[in-house]
Formats: structure tokens, sequence, C-alpha cells
């Protein structure tokens, strides 16, 4: 840690601190904090956002993939995720609100400082350069007790490699679009399940062998693809586009084969990503759910009961795949991906459109010849292979019940 670089950083945000006044709390006393960032000297500016990049040079030398700091949860402290698990590290030391304040504030321009006001959120990305490489970092700032907060997780720099994900194939038909030129495949989970890795593992292979158009619509983005045989446009919401659902009305006109949508967070995105596909156009996306029974669930849920039942027909008829992530501690301490994939074939179709989800487990537990498991399957399947613990697997399984009959004689298939 370079401690000439944290003092002068914290002789600059103390300078401005002083300036503010007393009286001023929350978004008031940070938007006096913001005005006078923006008349910083380049000079003080520059010192500030390489403190922040040494904080994230860190990063590679304890393997962590995210930061936080700031707010009244972090007490002071820098704090980093390694192999899934969050806690403090001295090395930087301590700091106040307004010192986590200032320097949070320092790497928003005065845009997205302005939608932080407004909103009291906003996500943003940043790169530092290292060793003449360029890295990546997905951030989000927000507001914990009136005090500015900021998580930033590491972008990947390489893209894992589609094959090791040893999906069967005709989950790999279904996301390629030299197989199928339309459908809608989700891919599901909590934050820090590896979503992102997995849709950038799928756009890469269509990216190697697919001559075509791909446009990425993410919030921010993260990983930066080349284009290789498809040409790939990045559109950053807030940044190159309003909105999701714009980006995604917008690419339309843009002569697409393949559209992905960052996330499905709201009913307009929802909606627009089932229209957009029933077009005859390849999408995909992301929803926050650990299952593909509940993934079904949310999207219906989220829209009006008066306009629910033209959207369950319509997303049985363009739904081609839900595979749902998770990421499992392992026995050498690193973490393991197990998923949950489910297939549209004719017997989920009829279920989803006949509102029977309830009966979809079941048929996923009974299709693994044609490629779909439950998360309780592939959960065995890593504990058997000596990958998870036997607590782990029960810990992160959707269905304890189902896994316990597993785990003590029942078949992975039954």
């Amino acid at each position: 840690m370079n401690q000439e670089l944290q003092h002068k950083t914290k002789e600059i945000v103390n300078r401005i601190i002083s300036q503010v006044p007393s009286y001023t709390q929350g978004i008031e006393r940070q938007m006096f904090m913001g005005e006078l960032i923006e008349k910083n000297s380049p000079e003080d500016k520059a010192v500030v956002r390489a403190f922040v990049d040494s904080i994230l040079s860190y990063m590679f030398t304890n393997n962590a993939s995210d930061i936080d700091m700031g707010g009244h949860g972090s007490q002071g402290q820098i704090w980093y995720r390694i192999h899934g698990t969050k806690k403090p590290d001295s090395i930087f030391g301590t700091f106040t609100f307004d010192e986590t304040n200032a320097i949070i504030l320092s790497l928003l321009t005065a845009r997205q400082r302005q939608i932080l006001y407004e909103v009291k959120n906003i996500d943003f990305s940043h790169t530092i350069t290292k060793d003449e490489s360029s890295f990546r970092f997905r951030a989000d700032a927000y507001l914990d007790l009136d005090i500015l907060a900021l998580n930033m997780r590491a972008i990947n720099q390489s893209i894992r490699n589609y094959k090791t994900f040893e999906f069967h194939p005709n989950v790999t038909r279904t996301i390629s679009l030299a197989a199928t030129k339309e459908g809608l495949v989700l891919i599901t989970g909590i934050t820090g399940s590896g979503k992102s890795s997995t849709l950038d593992a799928i756009i890469d292979v269509n990216n190697q062998v697919v001559s075509g158009h791909i446009v990425i619509i993410a919030s921010p983005i993260e990983y930066v693809h080349k284009s290789v045989k498809c040409i790939v446009r990045h559109r950053e919401v807030g940044r190159d586009v309003l909105s999701f659902k714009d980006g995604a009305i917008q690419a339309l006109r843009q002569d697409p084969d393949i559209i992905m949508i960052g996330e499905m967070r709201d009913p307009e995105t929802i909606l627009t990503a089932l229209e957009i596909t029933d077009s005859g156009h390849k999408v995909f996306s992301t929803l926050h759910t650990s299952s593909a029974v509940e993934s079904i669930d949310r999207i219906i849920g989220e829209i009006p009961p008066i306009e629910q039942d033209r959207v369950r027909n319509r997303f049985a008829d363009v739904c081609r795949c839900v595979i749902s992530q998770k990421l499992i501690p392992s026995i050498d301490g690193k973490r393991v991906l197990a998923r949950e994939v489910m297939l549209m074939n004719a017997s989920v179709k009829a279920a989803i459109k006949n509102n029977n989800t309830g009966e979809i487990y079941q048929m996923i537990q009974e299709s693994n010849d044609i490629g779909m498991n439950t998360m309780e399957q592939d959960l065995k399947r890593l504990f058997v292979q000596k990958k998870i613990s036997l607590e782990n697997a029960m810990a992160y399984a959707n269905n304890k019940k189902r896994m316990q009959q597993l785990l003590t004689g029942g078949s992975i298939n039954g």
C-alpha cells in the first residue's frame, strides 16, 4: 500500500469537507461536496482516483471479487469478498463518513452525481491500468442511512470457455444462433451467482462461430467483446441509452440477430423482451430468481392481472431455456457452479399455459435424458464428485426435502 498516496488523498478530501457547511445532512451535504469536487484541480482528481485504483489493485493480491466501502455498515473500513466470504481488511486504515462520501463522489462525472442525487443510486463502470493492462469493474453507489456506500466488482478479464460448462447438446442448440434463430433464453440467480460469466460465454461462442450482429444492453457494460464473426455493439444504460426497454426497442431498428438485455427488472422490460423475441429474434436476459419455476412465476407475477393470461401464453411460446445458477463453496476453498436447467418441451409449455407451474419441477426432475436437471440433482452430482460438502449441498438446495431424499438413497434421476 502507498501510504503517501493515502495521506495525500485524505488531505484533498478533508480540504473539501472543511468547506461544507456543518448544518447540511444527507443528499444536501453530498451535493455541496459534489460542487466542490467539480472545482478540484485535475491533479487532485487524479490523486483520489489513483488511491481508489490502489484499493482495487489490491484485489489481485488477495484474490477478491468485490470491495465495499462507505456507509454505516462498513464502519469506516474497506471490505473485500474473497471466495464468497466478505470481511474487512485493515491495511488501508479507517475513514470517516465524509471522507468516503468525498472519495465516492470523486469517481463520478457531474451527470452521474446528478443521477445519484435524484434516484439515490447509480450503476457505473470503472477501469484501471495495471502492468500495461486494463481491468474493468462494475460499480454501484447508493445510500446507507444518508451516507454514500460503494460496491465494486472485478469483471473477468477472460471469458470462460463455453465447453467447460458441459451443457447438454440440447441446451447448446437453444443458445446457438447457428441452430435456432429465435427464442428467449434466461440465466437466473441471485447477485454474485455468475450470471454475467455464463452470458459472456454464450455471447462469445456465438461470436466465434456464427456471422451476425449482437447488441448488448447492460447496466453497466462489463466484459467488452471484440467483434470476431459477429459485429458486437455495447450499449450501457444511462450512458448510451436511457433504459433497458429503450435499448431493446431501438435494437430492432439496428438489424440484430441476438439481443442481450442485461436484466429484466421491471414489467416494461419483461413485456418488451417477450415482444422482440416474438418478432423472431434471439434474446438472452437475466432474472434475480433461484429456480426455473420461480422465474416463470416472477415474470407472470410482475404483470398486471388483466394481462397475465396473455403473457403466460406468450412466454410459453417464446421461451426456449431457463438456467438457474448458484455458486457453492467448494471443498478446495473456492466456489463451484451448480445449475438447474429447464428446456421448453411440450409438457412444460402446456403446464405454463394452463397455469400449472407447480408440476414443472417434477418434469425437470424426470427429464435428465434430454438435458434437464433440478438444482438438487446438480448439488448431489457435485457432492458425489467430492466437490462440495454435505452441509453445503443441503444449505444451497431450493427443495430441502427433495435434497434429503436424494442424499439418503433416492436416485439422482428420481
